[in-house]
């Protein structure tokens, strides 16, 4: 447990909060003071904040034969850098509509990877950017049989086309490893699969 005092809402002070850009995200400016841990308020500062909505992803792990299903598609926040813009990811989805988020995950499954599951299992959620951005992520995982997955996938409303991978669980911690997956929510989801992996094996048997 932390020691000392802690903030919370009630030490911020949100004089102007306004959108201003509004297209397919927003962008939000706040105008605010906060308090400082020294007790004393800060003066009034202005900070723009993206604003995407918030996402589930879901991890796709095959116990039985150790394998994770990963999807591949071109990503526009990529291509200003060095390293391809095809990145290798967990299944995700933008919570874009009025169901629950373990219902999103498992449409996702199927849009994504043609995947049918029937149970998915919260982890946790996490911000992905909040020194910038409101996106808040839930992390899902479903245990699955691998055996005959793969293919093209993605909605062609929506100008998807993804390409479904089936790897060992071995080779995606090494890619980890070796910085070929940039994708922040994979990372995180494969560390943890990393961590809990065994208990996974035991308990579907």
């Amino acid at each position: 447990m932390l020691e000392g005092v802690r903030m919370n809402k009630d030490d911020i002070d949100v004089v102007k909060r306004e959108i201003v850009y509004e297209g397919y995200f927003k962008m939000l400016r706040y105008n605010l003071k906060y308090r400082l841990f020294s007790g004393q308020w800060s003066e009034l500062i202005s900070r723009d904040c993206y604003n995407r909505g918030n996402a589930v992803c879901l991890l796709l792990y095959d116990p039985i034969h150790d394998t994770v299903v990963l999807v591949e598609q071109i990503r526009i926040g990529a291509i200003e850098y060095e390293f391809d813009p095809w990145l290798l990811e967990v299944v995700a989805g933008l919570i874009d509509r009025d169901e629950p988020k373990e219902m999103i995950a498992k449409q996702e499954a199927q849009e994504e990877a043609g995947i049918d599951v029937s149970e998915v299992h919260y982890i946790f959620d996490f911000l992905t950017s909040a020194g910038a951005s409101t996106e808040r992520v839930y992390l899902y995982y479903a245990l699955i049989d691998a055996s005959k997955v793969g293919g093209i996938f993605g909605l062609p409303s929506e100008h998807e086309d993804i390409k479904v991978h089936v790897v060992s669980s071995e080779k995606a911690f090494r890619w980890v490893r070796e910085g070929k997956i940039k994708s922040s929510m994979t990372i995180i989801a494969l560390q943890w699969l990393a961590l809990n992996k065994e208990n996974l094996k035991k308990n579907d048997k």
